[in-house]
């Protein structure tokens, strides 16, 4: 299975669930669709989340690879995006802005704390030279 087909099951088991107990990472999976930083059309891809507060925080580790995720670069280029979460009841869907934060405190508690949640994402740290970039997701009034 690709990459992209194995993105679009997560996608519509997320739909057909509501965003929640979503195999393996159970209620923590967002869908945050970004606009291409070269083809300016939108992409959207699951994603491990945690909360702080009232932003969601997501990790651009791809499995620890050495290069960023592509989702990642997009949102560089275009920190306007889209979120869907589940919750009870159904989704939630809103616009956010997306803030990389890319070393210091504040990276070590978020990157911390999304251990907490996924565990794995200790491992890919070790995996590669880059120091893997945390994304804060803040909810937008537009």
């Amino acid at each position: 299975m690709t990459a992209t087909e194995w993105n679009q099951k997560t996608i519509d088991a997320f739909h057909a669930q509501n965003g929640l107990g979503i195999p393996p990472w159970g209620d923590h999976v967002l869908l945050l669709t970004a606009k291409g930083a070269k083809s300016g059309e939108l992409h959207t891809t699951p994603l491990v989340y945690v909360r702080d507060g009232g932003n969601l925080v997501v990790i651009a580790s791809r499995g620890g690879a050495p290069a960023d995720p592509t989702w990642f670069n997009n949102l560089k280029a275009n920190p306007e995006v889209e979120v869907e979460v589940g919750k009870d009841g159904g989704i939630e869907k809103f616009k956010a802005r997306a803030e990389v934060i890319a070393g210091g405190p504040e990276h070590l508690r978020l990157y911390a704390a999304a251990t907490k949640v996924w565990p794995a994402f200790a491992e890919y740290q070790t995996k590669t030279s880059r120091v893997i970039p945390v994304v804060v997701l803040e909810p937008t009034t537009d």
